[in-house]
């Protein structure tokens, strides 16, 4: 694992500040997640619980059971066995009704429940809002890919546009005879799409609020809809005629047939899958030819989806939930999920796998397959375990960590199971850089020979080389990635990342060396070597960056030392409120 912490406290529960170590497995954070995560509504009640109950009972073999139970178990009794680890389920919470719909955008999930939507955080799983103009119950939810919107569709016949953010309704779309079973919206979020018990899809336009196409190929319900991610003028229909079909927004069908109830698209929209009876196919959307397949041992597949990233398939059978791993020439089924009592009616990915059930709950699982590391596995570019690492990005958004080591290999962890997740070979081995995700591209900055080299990682591109002409101590890519700033002793200079061009310099009057310390937007904050922190906003092109002041706004006030720390096999989260000097 890429990190490691060691928690230095004066008695429990009072963490002062975190080491971040290379190369030594940081189990105390995975138990400090799952430990938060399932004793929320616990302790959200009484304080109290965390010393009386959640942590005598949490797992025999977690780090917080061996470290604070000892001290804890000689007030509490603890009556039969203890869990040995933690289960995969991380949390449950109950509805006050059978759920009907499930949709989730990043952290906000929305599920149906009888007429209403309720609007939940996905994180700890309290209620946020309540949707409430449908007069019948809903059936199919789903969000704009921005996730400002929300589209629902009803047994009133109705779809429903919603703003997000204020909850209101921004349009009613009328037109079926019949109840509106699956609902979709297009990238552009100019197009919705909704297929309904009346054997139709309809084709609605946003802005207007009309139907300009309505599709009568369907023999039977129409069970499921969706727009290609990435193709705003191409969808999907499954029905229980048991066909699959792909349509044009003009009406016309792109391809052959496929078999199948149900549907879902890739994230990247290159595969969708589709499912009937024992049997779940993955189709490539372009050929059509069929990826793989994925068996089980009863008929009833009833939902389907893919993780963000691609590489799995969870699937519902009845209250079973299975997990496949598709990297693999043969599929691997490597969960079985089987705490549900009654159908699971809805599955997502989120920053984990949520599934709604008839049985009236809604779970959250931690899900994390172990990669096969390419690099590590080459004997001629492995670098040895003890590597340092040059870099660490914290991208709590994307739920990674990403990590850039002096034999110039890159690698992103996933926040949640501590796994690697993938790992690519660049020619950087300088000390001064930064890696980031920069709109959906994983990017590394580096200088040597007097040059700025931005290289896209995934690819093995160079995508620039900026010629500054004189020594670095530093560079940062900004918060947007937009930019990428350098630092020169008491000289401060941003970059445009993709055209290279001077974007601005700020100068420190009193010539102190300084590290850069955290950037967010096209905003950067650096520490003098006397420890003072300074910033400005290099945001406005053509104009001189304004300073800042010294306190971090609307942000947590730990941050990342610079990346040249790291030479030692150590680095540092630091408190810059506090003044931690260690």
């Amino acid at each position: 694992m890429v990190y490691a912490g060691e928690l230095y406290a004066e008695h429990p529960l009072k963490p002062i500040f975190i080491l971040i170590q290379a190369g030594i497995s940081c189990k105390w954070t995975y138990d400090s997640q799952r430990f938060l995560l399932e004793s929320f509504d616990l302790i959200s009640k009484s304080p109290s619980h965390i010393y009386h109950s959640a942590l005598p009972l949490s797992p025999s073999s977690s780090w917080l059971h061996k470290h604070y139970a000892p001290h804890l178990l000689q007030e509490v009794q603890v009556v039969g066995g203890l869990l040995a680890e933690w289960g995969a389920c991380s949390r449950t919470v109950s509805l006050d009704s059978t759920p009907g719909g499930l949709a989730c955008w990043k952290d906000t999930i929305a599920v149906s429940l009888g007429f209403n939507i309720i609007i939940l955080s996905a994180i700890t799983g309290n209620q946020v809002a309540v949707l409430s103009e449908h007069t019948d119950e809903v059936k199919s939810l789903t969000f704009s890919f921005d996730g400002t919107m929300l589209v629902s569709g009803s047994e009133d016949t109705t779809v429903k546009l919603w703003d997000v953010q204020t909850g209101g309704v921004i349009k009613t779309f009328c037109g079926h005879t019949n109840h509106v079973l699956s609902v979709s919206i297009s990238p552009d979020s100019a197009t919705l799409a909704s297929g309904s018990s009346d054997t139709s899809i309809h084709l609605w336009g946003v802005s207007t609020g009309e139907c300009f196409c309505v599709i009568n190929i369907h023999d039977s319900i129409v069970t499921s809809l969706s727009f290609s991610p990435t193709n705003s003028q191409q969808l999907v229909s499954a029905s229980l005629d048991g066909t699959v079909r792909q349509w044009s927004i003009n009406g016309c069908q792109i391809g052959p047939t496929h078999k199948g109830y149900f549907v879902a698209f890739s994230l990247d929209g290159t595969h969708f899958v589709s499912w009937m009876e024992q049997v779940a196919i993955v189709w490539n959307v372009e050929s059509g030819a069929v990826i793989t397949e994925l068996q089980v041992s009863s008929d009833g597949f009833n939902c389907c989806c893919f993780s963000p990233n691609g590489e799995l398939i969870a699937g519902s059978v009845g209250h079973t939930i299975y997990v496949w791993d598709i990297t693999y020439s043969v599929p691997h089924l490597f969960k079985t999920l089987t705490e549900h009592i009654y159908h699971v009616v809805g599955l997502t990915f989120s920053s984990s796998l949520i599934s709604v059930a008839e049985d009236q709950s809604i779970r959250f699982w931690q899900i994390g397959i172990p990669f096969k590391d390419s690099v590590a596995t080459d004997t001629i570019s492995t670098p040895p375990a003890s590597t340092p690492i040059m870099s660490v990005s914290l991208q709590t958004r994307k739920g990674v960590v990403i990590s850039s080591d002096s034999a110039g290999v890159v690698k992103t962890w996933d926040i949640l199971t501590g796994l690697c997740k993938a790992s690519f070979k660049t020619p950087a081995t300088a000390i001064c850089r930064d890696v980031q995700l920069v709109e959906g591209r994983l990017i590394l900055v580096w200088y040597a020979k007097k040059k700025i080299y931005i290289w896209d990682t995934e690819k093995g591109a160079l995508l620039q080389t900026i010629d500054v002409g004189f020594r670095l101590h530093d560079l940062k890519i900004s918060g947007d990635g937009s930019k990428v700033f350098s630092v020169a002793n008491n000289l401060i200079q941003s970059w445009l990342m993709w055209t290279g061009a001077a974007a601005g310099k700020a100068v420190v009057d009193d010539g102190q060396l300084l590290d850069p310390l955290y950037a967010d937007g096209s905003r950067i904050w650096v520490c003098s070597s006397d420890s003072s922190v300074k910033g400005w906003d290099f945001g406005i092109l053509g104009s001189s960056p304004i300073p800042l002041s010294t306190i971090f706004p609307d942000r947590p006030h730990l941050n990342y030392i610079c990346g040249s720390k790291w030479l030692g096999g150590t680095s540092r989260i630091k408190d810059t409120e506090k003044r931690f000097s260690n």
